[in-house]
Formats: structure tokens, C-alpha cells, sequence
């Protein structure tokens, strides 16, 4: 997996805040490595050089192979608040959608040994074996 940080004129983009900030997406987004090819971290202060409750912005976009980018923002008062806030959302949404991506497949029929199912064939099994069900409730 590949991390990528960016940030404002208004923070200092430094070889440090790099190596920070990589390591801690990393360290909570190690267990998809293998499904994610590259996060990218936005880093912004929204008011500049005055100060205020929430102005420090992380954003994350994490692109799983084969599927659409997924992005999400953290709002606090200090940077390493904003960073770890964006890294739980990104775990959390992360998990939530291969943990789907994950049911539909264990849910999906399985073809005998050298036998397919086509889309079809499956509506007219569980077509068939709901009529069953049906007919030993009402007999």
C-alpha cells in the first residue's frame, strides 16, 4: 500500500510530518494491505494562521483495487487529533465494506465439482425449493 501525504501552505509539509503521519496509516491499515493500493492524506488548516476550535482538517481517500475510492475528513483541534480521527473513519469504513464484499461471496451458491451455475439456473432452484417449502407448509 501505497501513502501519500499532502498538505497546505499553512503546514509545514516536512520530512518528519511525512514519516508521522505515513506510520500511523499504516500501522492501522495493515491488514489491508493487500486489498488497498494507495491512501492519500490531505492535510489543511481551514483558518490559516489564526487559531480556532476544529480548524485543523484530515482527509483520506483510500482506493481499494477494483472498487470506487473511498474518502473520508476528521475536524479537530490539533493535527494529530485530525490525523487519527481520519485513520479510525478510514478503518471503520475500510472494514465495512470488505466485510460486505466478504458476505456476498460466502453467501453465493457453490457449483457442484465440474457443474456451473448460471444466474438463472440459481432463480430456478430457489424458486423451486421455496414452492417445496411451500407446498410441505400447507399439505
Amino acid at each position: 500500500m501505497q501513502i501519500q501525504v499532502h498538505s497546505d501552505k499553512h503546514i509545514e509539509g516536512s520530512a518528519r510530518l511525512v514519516g508521522w503521519v505515513s506510520g500511523a496509516v499504516a500501522d492501522k491499515l495493515d491488514r489491508f494491505d493487500d486489498d488497498v493500493t494507495r491512501v492519500v492524506v490531505h492535510l489543511n488548516d481551514e483558518n490559516g494562521s489564526k487559531s480556532g476550535a476544529q480548524d485543523k482538517r484530515c482527509q483520506m481517500e483510500a482506493r481499494p483495487k477494483g472498487q470506487q475510492p473511498i474518502s473520508v475528513t476528521h475536524k479537530a483541534a490539533s493535527l494529530e487529533l485530525a490525523v487519527d480521527g481520519a485513520v479510525d473513519k478510514l478503518n471503520n469504513a475500510l472494514k465495512h465494506q470488505f466485510g460486505k464484499l466478504r458476505s456476498k461471496r460466502a453467501t453465493a451458491p457453490t457449483p457442484i465439482e465440474g457443474e456451473t451455475l448460471e444466474v438463472q439456473d440459481r432463480d430456478a432452484l430457489l424458486e423451486a425449493d421455496f414452492l417445496a417449502d411451500e407446498q410441505l407448509r400447507t399439505s
